[in-house]
């Protein structure tokens, strides 16, 4: 057994010794049995929250509600939930009602697709109601059960399959797939913030290209924030390679994709995905020196040191993408240009606008921007060494002081 189920055995051996059973369940056995790095560990038992804080010293509540209580345990946490089946759902959502059990095969039979339903115990063997690792074998993303009843106890569910497209190469099973166009409506009911949070998973999977393209075979798009019309947009980012673009980037290219690259059009599009200020203002920079670069052969000392060195990577990055259909070269001649600059940012200049003002009798105002701005602009093109005895003297010359 590997590591990180070594360090959470003593748990499963514990709530064992207290007359309860306990499994490793969910995402954690799928990607044991596909060996890639496993994230969060999830145990599920047959014992009741009060139980198992009864059992452990040190616990937190977390979702005592739908049956789940963290443990810290060696200075890690790990969520344990108690065996539950599920009410009928409020907006296609969440449960109206949650009901513990003691078995396991009941609670594993509320989950969304086979390769999620499996549990492992203590020993490593593998509990499979549901035919995951058939699926896994078969690369197949298949529902529990009915999809129409997956899918409208939690519309999100559509959205889930299609990531896993993405993030682990399967293909979406043909009755999922029919239930996915069946429901796509549903998607409506859930949040922006549900829907953005599984959309950017699947934008930085491997496969990204096929789960968009699976995306448009169900029409689920049009259910996305500000998608409604942009088939033609996500077809045309299905057939970019965008494995080696992070997540912003990624962004940027469905932007550009759709036309969109006026700034207020570009907040207005990610505002409706509830993305951060942060989040948009970058994505912002790359787009509007994304235009800067269609104008230029390569990039010059002002246009690197104005976009800074992160921004122009991206911006570069995409530029070839889209330009290229590939992203031909690395940015490392980028990097090369960047460290050359005489400075990288105004507090690197020689002078402030304390400087400005001793050496002259006038009053502060928008001059000394003016005045710092030129000096900036005349460093940066190496046409003004950063000293400030011989920026004083040119700026004397120049008659600017």
């Amino acid at each position: 057994m590997i590591n990180p189920f070594k360090e959470a055995l003593p748990i499963i051996k514990k709530i064992e010794e207290a007359g309860y059973e306990a499994y490793f369940v969910g995402g954690a056995v799928r990607d044991h049995l596909l060996n890639i790095q496993i994230n969060d560990i999830d145990i599920a038992s047959s014992a009741t929250p009060e139980e198992i804080k009864a059992i452990f010293p040190h616990t937190i509540d977390v979702g005592i509600a739908h049956g789940t209580v963290m443990v810290i345990w060696n200075q890690d946490t790990y969520e344990i939930t108690t065996f539950r089946t599920e009410s009928t759902y409020l907006d296609y959502r969440r449960p109206e009602q949650v009901f513990f059990v003691r078995e396991l095969k009941e609670d594993l039979k509320r989950r969304d697709f086979t390769i999620n339903a499996m549990a492992m115990d203590k020993n490593g063997q593998i509990i499979d109601y549901f035919n995951g690792e058939d699926a896994l074998k078969k690369k197949e993303i298949k529902t529990v059960g009915n999809p129409n009843e997956r899918f409208q106890e939690d519309a999100l569910r559509m959205m889930r399959g299609i990531r896993f497209v993405s993030t682990l190469g399967f293909q979406v099973e043909k009755e999922t797939l029919k239930g996915i166009v069946d429901n796509q409506q549903l998607l409506s009911k859930i949040a922006v913030e549900r829907i953005t949070a599984e959309f950017e998973k699947l934008l930085q999977g491997r496969w990204c290209s096929d789960a968009l393209e699976i995306m448009i075979e169900t029409k689920l798009y049009r259910f996305l924030p500000m998608l409604e019309s942009a088939e033609k947009a996500i077809s045309q980012l299905a057939k970019l390679h965008l494995t080696k673009l992070e997540l912003p980037e990624k962004w940027a290219v469905l932007l550009l994709c759709m036309g969109v690259k006026d700034k207020q059009q570009i907040e207005l599009f990610l505002r409706a995905w509830k993305l951060s200020v942060k989040q948009i203002k970058t994505v912002q920079k790359i787009i509007y020196w994304i235009l800067q670069r269609e104008q230029m052969p390569t990039w010059s000392r002002q246009a690197l040191y104005f976009a800074t060195l992160s921004i122009a990577g991206s911006a570069e990055k995409i530029y070839q993408l889209l330009w290229n259909q590939e992203i031909r070269s690395d940015i490392s001649s980028i990097e090369e240009q960047y460290r050359k600059l005489p400075i990288k940012s105004k507090e690197e200049l020689a002078i402030s606008g304390n400087d400005l003002l001793r050496w002259t009798e006038k009053r502060p105002g928008p001059w000394i921007k003016d005045v710092l701005s030129l000096v900036e602009s005349k460093v940066v093109e190496q046409k003004l060494p950063n000293d400030k005895q011989l920026i004083k003297e040119w700026l004397q010359r120049c008659h600017q002081i």
